[in-house]
């Protein structure tokens, strides 16, 4: 007899499937053991505990059983509590209904809202192919000048903020989330404080960001999985606005949170930590996670990473790394933004690997001369500030005296401040006149 195999299909389609069972053996500090056959790294499985089931996922495997980290509270968890697989990696689903609205680092509503329908995508997915990523060919405008002007971002690039803490990054992120030249915002707050979240939606992101963003909050007091996710989840929701032809600007605050997110999860599945404590798997997720970013075949995704800096240390385990992997590297230092200057960028050590190759010539030169003058002044700033310079002992410094207030009236800029491409461009020339 000829066998029906659309029939067929149907009945497979309609049977009940086996989920993989288990029990838990034991929870040590973060981690939690159990004994289940056909466990693979990366599945989340649910723990039935006292209370709500617990969801979790598979980091290794240890004597036989496997090594999960919780995606909550283990609070509640007992000995022999059931374990079920939920039979494949975690998801979260995107659609347009994410626009306005903010998520926890789960993909879930954190804003009181409704639950978000759209499609399943992955949270954790290769990046794009080398080949496959169209060449950074024009630049993407912030409304900011001193990154306008002299650290042009391109469309598909990836950049790092470094900064310590309470020198206005998360000030100039609202900034340019406000004034870039982008279809959809997708921002991630990781491991931030609860009190600056909702500071940050109200007065950094202004209602009119806010309708076409999405922002991702996991705060410092969740579980470290979720602070990792968050930061994935995020650039799932880019990815997936990027595949339907947008141009996408993704904002994650911060990348260091990140990383030590990852190094508890180490740490805690047994790695032996090879760089000031930080475990291989760490360097091993900052790379996957920032080459996901860039260019596609229809849409971008332009990212800016925010990077704590301990003291200054640019060249810490996690900034040294960040900086060898993306495009660029935008620095605010402490001493401008005790000058009273906002944004506090240093110029001089701040670099756009791209801005060459997207801006006209005209452009290009200006911005050279400008941070040409700026770090001739810098180089003999103390001499200046103790009066022990000589006037006409260094031309070169003359002229960056002389042009010194307008230059700083470029540098600096009201946080409320937009400033179109050609007045940047305007104010750029007439700084160096």
């Amino acid at each position: 007899m000829p066998v029906d195999v659309d029939a067929l299909k149907s009945q497979l389609a309609q049977a009940s499937t086996v989920r993989a069972t288990g029990r838990v053996t034991e929870v040590t500090g973060l981690r939690l053991r159990f004994a289940m056959p056909g466990a693979r790294i990366g599945d989340v499985v649910r723990v039935t505990r006292r209370g709500e089931p617990l969801a979790c996922e598979v980091v290794g495997f240890e004597g036989g059983h496997a090594i999960a980290m919780p995606l909550g509270p283990l609070t509640g968890v007992g000995p022999h509590d059931d374990v079920e697989s939920t039979g494949g990696p975690f998801v979260v689903v995107a659609s347009s209904q994410l626009l306005g609205r903010v998520v926890d680092g789960l993909g879930r509503a954190f804003d009181g809202g409704p639950a978000i329908e759209g499609r399943a995508v992955p949270v954790d997915r290769d990046p794009p192919r080398a080949l496959e990523r169209r060449a950074v060919a024009k630049p993407m405008t912030t409304g900011l000048r001193v990154i306008d002007g002299l650290l042009t971002l391109g469309e598909g690039q990836r950049i790092g903020l470094f900064a310590g803490s309470g020198v206005g990054k998360s000030t100039l992120l609202g900034a340019i989330a406000r004034g870039a030249d982008a279809d959809v915002v997708v921002v991630a707050l990781v491991g931030e404080r609860g009190r600056e979240v909702g500071e940050f939606l109200e007065r950094s992101l202004a209602a009119e960001a806010r309708k076409k963003s999405v922002v991702v909050v996991a705060t410092s007091d969740v579980a470290a999985l979720e602070r990792i996710r968050a930061a994935q989840v995020a650039t799932a929701y880019a990815e997936h606005f990027r595949d339907e032809g947008a141009r996408v600007l993704l904002l994650v605050d911060s990348i260091t949170r990140f990383a030590r997110a990852q190094r508890e999860v180490g740490l805690a599945a047994g790695e032996p930590p090879v760089r000031r404590g930080y475990p291989p798997s760490v360097f091993a997720a900052l790379p996957r996670l920032l080459e996901r970013s860039g260019q596609s075949a229809r849409g971008s995704i332009t990212a800016i990473y925010t990077v704590l800096v301990e003291g200054g240390d640019m060249d810490e385990p996690i900034a040294d790394e960040v900086r060898g992997i993306l495009d660029g590297h935008v620095v605010l230092d402490r001493t401008v933004a005790a000058r009273g200057r906002y944004p506090a960028v240093d110029v001089t050590v701040s670099l756009s690997r791209v801005m060459d190759s997207i801006v006209a010539p005209d452009h290009r030169d200006a911005a050279r001369r400008l941070r040409a003058l700026i770090a001739t002044y810098e180089a003999k700033r103390d001499l200046v500030s103790l009066g022990a310079y000589t006037k006409n002992s260094d031309k070169a410094l003359d002229e960056a005296l002389a042009r010194l207030p307008a230059i700083e009236a470029f540098l600096r800029q009201d946080v409320a401040e937009v400033s179109p491409l050609a007045a940047t461009l305007k104010a750029l020339t007439d700084a160096i006149r």
